[in-house]
């Protein structure tokens, strides 16, 4: 079976975590220190805060900003749910909007079309490794005086008009989970040129010190270990490398997938995608339905998966919570479809694939 993701990972990380393991300090400390300074400076900002999960990054970044019950923080309704459970955590109402049909990722006017006077705050979302449609977002938050959180969970060194993400809104928050593009097992980044922000989001995250067992506000256990900032490290390193074979995937997949009735996707004018996903549309004129394609390529030992089944809208949690209709959200979950598309597929796989789907009957 070629698998629909899968870690990059070699003897250069166990050789990083084998000498975290000889030193004998295994929380955090130097090492954590190191990868925030080399990923900050990666991203084009000036600081780095490492913590346990995207997750988490969102969550202390909002409750740094002062995000907190009564306020309203617009999510897109097409994501992974902590988008909008990290707005929840935090007391505050997370507020749908829907997504750009040809990106998938957040439309700017059915942002507009759900701002309030509790809107504090709007999350885009880099989906896939697409970076959302920035300027607009980032010009509609000047307007109204609000803040702009950049997710980029999926999209470690994707560009937006020659500008790496994570450098836009006043944060950034990234994820290392195993499936990413880069990883530390486990862990997260929140990047921004903010000092002040960047001594809070410290505080926060290592249980509200400001100075050894002195507690000044509530505070959570977030830290990253030396031995996941070691495989970060590492992983780091080869970002470049391992985008630009993802993108050399895509690329052969754009060229030689045709299919009637399936869809492959585009990037945004004057941006850079990294393809935390490769992700096609299958419409009603394909011969099977999106499920009975997936059903099909795991016979023919190809993995994929649907990034996401579900919109957040539709979520049980959220039923109800209001927000924009979001029909471009409710089509995209019951017609998307990831591909491999990860370093670790190689050019005869992605030919196997493109072949597979082009003889669809």
């Amino acid at each position: 079976m070629i698998p629909v993701a899968r870690p990059f990972v070699g003897e250069e990380e166990t050789a990083a975590v084998a000498e975290v393991m000889q030193s004998g300090m295994l929380a955090q400390g130097e090492v954590v220190t190191a990868f925030e300074e080399e990923f900050a400076s990666y991203c084009g900002v000036g600081h780095g805060v490492a913590v346990n999960s995207g997750t988490a990054a969102l969550h202390a970044s909002l409750l740094a900003l002062g995000i907190g019950p009564g306020d309203e923080v617009i999510v897109p309704s097409f994501t992974f749910i902590a988008t909008a459970t990290s707005v929840s955590m935090c007391g505050a109402r997370p507020v749908m909007a829907d997504v750009e049909e040809a990106t998938y990722t957040i439309d700017p006017d059915s942002v507009s079309s759900v701002l309030t006077p509790a809107t504090k705050a709007v999350i885009g979302v880099h989906l896939y490794g697409q970076p959302f449609a920035i300027g607009p977002v980032l010009d509609l938050c000047g307007e109204k005086g609000l803040v702009l959180i950049e997710d980029c969970a999926q999209a470690h060194g994707a560009t937006y008009h020659g500008k790496k993400v994570g450098g836009f809104g006043r944060v950034g928050c990234f994820s290392f989970y195993p499936t990413k593009n880069m990883t530390s097992g486990e862990g997260g980044m929140v990047t921004t040129d903010d000092e002040e922000l960047t001594s809070h989001i410290r505080r926060i995250i290592n249980h509200g010190q400001s100075d050894k067992y002195l507690h000044t506000e509530l505070g959570y256990n977030f830290r990253m270990t030396n031995i996941g900032a070691a495989i970060g490290r590492v992983q780091l390193g080869k970002l470049d490398a391992m985008n630009a074979r993802r993108a050399a995937n895509a690329e052969w997949y754009n060229s030689h997938i045709h299919r009637e009735g399936i869809a492959t996707p585009v990037t945004r004018a004057g941006s850079t995608h990294v393809w935390h996903q490769y992700v096609l549309n299958v419409g009603e004129e394909c011969p099977l339905s999106r499920d009975g394609l997936m059903a099909y390529l795991r016979e023919k030992g190809i993995g994929s998966a649907v990034h996401y089944p579900m919109p957040v809208h539709r979520q049980p949690l959220y039923a109800g919570s209001g927000g924009a209709d979001c029909p471009v959200s409710d089509r995209a979950s019951q017609q998307v479809l990831s591909l491999p598309v990860h370093p670790g597929v190689g050019r005869e796989e992605c030919a196997y694939i493109a072949e597979t789907i082009n003889g669809v009957q």
